[in-house]
């Protein structure tokens, strides 16, 4: 009879239990219904503001990075575009009703909107600096940073706090010896190393955009072949707020 009654007093609890889990199932299905509502019409919306300025090919996601919706889309694959289209493109996405900042998945610049901009306070002209007698070092054909170089990002990433919220744009570049797509590799492993060594040095990695030019750009005034071309530029793009919305905003209607 005691095991009877244990049974017996199991079954509610278990029942419970399978009521909150189908509960919680259900309230899963609905919020990714909502949000799968409210991120297709705004994508449909933008692909065909972006077909309309010229911009084809460009892609508008309203998914963040980890899959959870947002006002503020990223677009990507406008790297071989004209800044003039790249500029449209993105002011008419910025446009339209409900959409936030928008922001260019390279990191070179951010939709003009009609809220305010903030410029970085000094945060360039204090990282040129530091570069201006000093250079990021790696080991040989490698994305290793050498020990001074690691000293140095300390001083870069210190410089930067200033500007938390800005986009930085992390630029790896190579001299001209090797074959060119073996340069661009490795310049983007490199711009990557950095960039991972800035995000365990405090700087937010949603603000970070890490890319690779090879020898395409050597320094003004070297040959190709310099070893001095052999750097890590960083352009502090500015900050620009957000748009806060009822997706940013829990329980804003």
């Amino acid at each position: 009879m005691a095991a009877k009654s244990r049974s017996m007093s199991i079954r509610p609890a278990l029942a419970i239990v399978a009521g909150a889990a189908l509960v919680a199932a259900a309230g899963y299905g609905y919020a990714a219904k909502t949000d799968e509502a409210f991120v297709v019409p705004l994508e449909e919306s933008a692909a065909q503001a972006i077909a309309d300025n010229g911009g084809g090919g460009v892609i508008a996601r309203f998914t963040g990075a980890n899959g959870s919706p947002t006002r503020h889309p990223l677009l990507s694959n406008g790297e071989d575009l004209p800044e003039q289209t790249r500029a449209r493109v993105a002011q008419a996405v910025a446009g339209m009703p409900g959409v936030g900042g928008v922001v260019w998945s390279d990191g070179t610049a951010r939709a003009e909107t009609d809220a305010p901009t903030f410029e970085p306070l000094h945060c360039q002209e204090d990282v040129d600096d530091l570069l201006r007698s000093r250079s990021i070092r790696f080991e040989e054909a490698s994305s290793a940073l050498l020990p001074a170089s690691r000293i140095l990002l300390d001083e870069v990433a210190q410089a930067l706090q200033p500007c938390l919220g800005a986009i930085i744009s992390i630029t790896g570049h190579t001299d001209k010896s090797g074959t060119e797509p073996g340069n661009l590799a490795l310049s983007m492993e490199r711009a990557r190393a950095v960039r991972e060594a800035l995000v365990s040095r405090g700087i937010p990695r949603d603000g970070l955009r890490a890319r690779g030019m090879g020898s395409s750009e050597p320094v003004e005034g070297l040959a190709p072949g310099d070893p001095a071309n052999r750097r890590i530029e960083f352009a502090v793009i500015r900050t620009e707020p957000l748009r806060p919305t009822p997706v940013d905003t829990p329980g804003a209607r």
